[in-house]
């Protein structure tokens, strides 16, 4: 398995792969949607009357109904929080841009019927949302934040996921991951972790735990679906 040097230079020789199924991460692992969520939290935190950088601070990579549980338990509640997040590709949608590599890593595993999904922590209108707007390949599964009880680190979230793409409970599920919340769930759901530092630098992903780091996902490229056994062929370089 590769790793990096202190250096934290990508300099990790190319090695392919093979797993049972692929759980995607959304922002900042398909999508880039920074812009638009610190427009969203400004204005979330003016109407809180709460410094917007303590909320950005500790808010990516968790769902939008904790954050709130601690600045207004009123707010924290579904019905908003999907109100509030399926606003934020309408009015941002300029603002949000694809993780460089994610269009056509996606287009190649949904044409081979390879099993993947997105596991988020932002609701269902608000993934559809970016899906749409961005025009990327749609999931036949996806874990979005209503569907478990504890958010990332929790691995409820990825536990859920590997059971709905309907691999055998000991197959090897790689999880794709940018925030140390999600590979810290990945993790301790028993998935190999590909670790994205779109967000966060080489150190923090490191220390997070995951198996490969990398820059984005140019680095991890499709090599072939066997049907007969189950199993996708990744190579993943950097």
């Amino acid at each position: 398995m590769p790793s990096l040097e202190e250096s934290n230079a990508f300099s990790a020789p190319a090695e392919t792969h093979s797993f049972a199924g692929i759980l995607f991460d959304m922002d900042g692992t398909i999508v880039d949607s920074t812009d638009a969520i610190v427009k969203h939290w400004y204005k979330i935190a003016k109407e809180l009357n709460v410094d917007p950088n303590v909320i950005m601070a500790t808010s990516h990579g968790r769902r939008s109904i904790d954050t709130l549980k601690i600045y207004d338990p009123c707010k924290a509640n579904w019905e908003y929080v999907s109100y509030i997040e399926g606003l934020i590709p309408k009015q941002y949608g300029q603002a949000a841009t694809e993780i460089p590599g994610g269009r056509q890593l996606l287009s190649s595993l949904e044409n081979a019927d390879v099993p993947w999904a997105i596991v988020t922590s932002g609701t269902r209108p608000l993934v559809t949302g970016w899906l749409d707007v961005l025009k990327l390949t749609q999931p036949k599964h996806l874990v979005v934040a209503e569907d478990v009880e504890k958010g990332k680190p929790d691995p409820a979230c990825y536990l859920l996921g590997r059971s709905r793409l309907g691999v055998s409970p000991s197959a090897n599920v790689l999880v794709i991951e940018d925030a140390p919340a999600g590979i810290k769930a990945g993790k301790a759901a028993g998935c190999q972790v590909v670790g994205l530092t779109t967000t966060h630098d080489v150190k923090v992903v490191r220390e997070a735990g995951a198996d490969w780091i990398v820059r984005d996902l140019r680095s991890v490229r499709f090599k072939g679906w066997d049907e007969k056994i189950g199993v996708v062929k990744l190579e993943i370089l950097d």
